[in-house]
């Protein structure tokens, strides 16, 4: 990790919350507020590549509408997908911080 924790825990804090896709900024952008702090640099890391796939296809595989690839299907995924049931109520929320 060439940048400190912290200033990642930031961007992927407004990575998460502005993906231009609703339904996925609500999911990932209240995990990663909720989640994102405890988070190792290791599990920032594995974060950081989910927010790196396109948007459609990362909504799919947390909906369960696709197979999650197997290079993706970690426990930080498995927490997004746990996560999703807390969204619900969430609608219209921005980032935290």
């Amino acid at each position: 990790m060439s940048e400190s924790p912290e200033i990642l825990r930031k961007k992927l804090r407004i990575r998460a919350w502005r993906r231009g896709f609703k339904e996925a900024d609500l999911i990932l952008g209240r995990f990663c507020d909720d989640n994102i702090d405890g988070m190792s640099p290791d599990e920032l890391l594995v974060f950081e590549q989910l927010l790196d796939q396109q948007d459609q296809d990362l909504y799919g595989w947390i909906i369960g509408r696709e197979p999650t690839p197997e290079e993706f299907d970690t426990p930080i995924m498995d927490r997004v997908k746990a996560y999703r049931p807390h969204t619900d109520a969430a609608f219209g929320d921005g980032p935290k911080g």
